[in-house]
C-alpha cells in the first residue's frame, strides 16, 4: 500500500488497485503516477495475483493532470523542455506499463474518467463502467493537443475513426450509456454493483489457464500493430507452440477428460 494507490486483495487471485487522492477526483501528480508505477511492478511480481481491477476512491476514477500542481517525476532534473519532457514520458509510460504487466487488468470506472484517467481506461484490457461514469478526451480543454497518452491510437481501435475524432476534438463529456454505446465500455451497472460486477468478469478469466491467459493477452495487443493478417497469424502460431505442451495445457486436457475443475499452478 501506497499513499495514493491502495493496494487490497478482494477475491483470491484478484488484486484492486485504487488511485486515492479523493478529495482532488484522483488527479494525477508525480506521487500518484509513480505509486501507480510502483503497484503495477508489484503486481508483476505476485505470483498469486492473476486479475488487476484498476478504480478510484470517492466519487471519481480520475480526473487527469491537477492542474494546481504536478510535482517534478522521481530522477528528473533541469526545467523548462527537459522538465516537461520527463513529465510527459512519466505519465504516458503508464499505459505501456498497464499492457505490459501479464494479468488482464479490468478498468472500473467509478465516475468521471477525463484526459489522463480516459488515458488509463482505454490501457486497460477490459472496461466496465458505474452508471455515474463520465469519460472526455479533455486535453483540448486546456489549451494541449487532445492526442495525448495513448489516445490518438487506443480511442480510434475502441469505438472507431469518426467517434473518436469528434470526442480528441470536441473533449464533450461522454455519458456512461453512450460509452457502452460505443463500445467504449463493455457493461454499465449501478454504481453500488461496480465491483462485484469487475469481480464477476475477473472470475471468468480465472476460470482459464494463467499461461493462456498471459498469451492472449500479448497477443491481442500486439495483433493491433501488425501489418497485415498473415503477420498475425505467424504471431498466434508462435504463440501456441509456446502454450501447447505447457503444464497448464496439459492440466487443461486432464481435467475435462476427467470432468473436474482444472487446479492451476501459480503463475511464473
Amino acid at each position: 500500500m501506497t499513499d495514493t494507490v491502495l493496494t487490497t486483495r478482494p477475491a483470491p487471485g484478484v488484486t484492486l488497485l485504487s488511485l486515492h487522492r479523493p478529495e482532488r477526483l484522483n488527479a494525477m501528480t508525480a506521487e500518484l503516477v509513480q505509486d501507480l508505477h510502483d503497484a503495477l511492478d508489484a503486481v508483476a511480481r505476485d505470483r498469486a495475483c492473476r486479475v488487476v481491477i484498476l478504480t478510484g476512491t470517492g466519487r471519481a476514477f480520475c480526473a487527469g493532470l491537477d492542474l494546481a500542481g504536478y510535482g517534478t517525476p522521481p530522477g528528473a532534473g533541469g526545467d523548462g523542455t527537459t522538465l516537461a519532457l520527463a513529465t510527459q514520458q512519466h505519465i504516458a509510460s503508464l499505459v505501456g506499463h498497464l499492457r505490459a504487466v501479464h494479468q488482464p487488468v479490468i478498468a472500473a470506472v467509478n465516475g468521471p474518467a477525463t484526459g489522463g484517467g480516459l488515458a488509463l481506461v482505454l490501457g486497460s484490457d477490459l472496461r466496465i463502467a458505474a452508471a455515474s461514469a463520465r469519460f472526455s478526451a479533455a486535453f483540448v480543454k486546456i489549451g494541449v493537443s487532445g492526442c495525448d497518452i495513448g489516445t490518438s491510437w487506443l480511442l480510434p481501435r475502441l469505438v472507431g475513426v469518426g467517434p473518436a475524432h469528434e470526442m480528441m476534438l470536441t473533449g464533450r463529456i461522454v455519458e456512461s450509456a453512450e460509452a457502452a454505446r460505443l463500445g467504449l465500455v463493455l457493461d454499465v451497472v449501478e454504481d453500488g454493483l461496480l465491483l462485484d460486477r469487475c469481480l464477476e468478469e475477473a472470475r471468468l478469466v480465472l476460470a482459464n489457464s494463467p499461461f493462456g491467459v498471459r498469451m492472449t493477452k500479448e497477443t491481442m495487443w500486439a495483433s493491433l500493430e501488425v501489418p497485415a493478417l498473415e503477420a498475425a497469424i505467424a504471431l498466434e502460431n508462435h504463440t501456441q507452440l509456446l502454450c501447447v505442451g505447457s503444464d497448464d495445457q496439459a492440466e487443461a486436457v486432464a481435467a475435462f477428460l476427467g470432468k473436474r475443475p482444472p487446479r492451476w499452478a501459480p503463475t511464473g
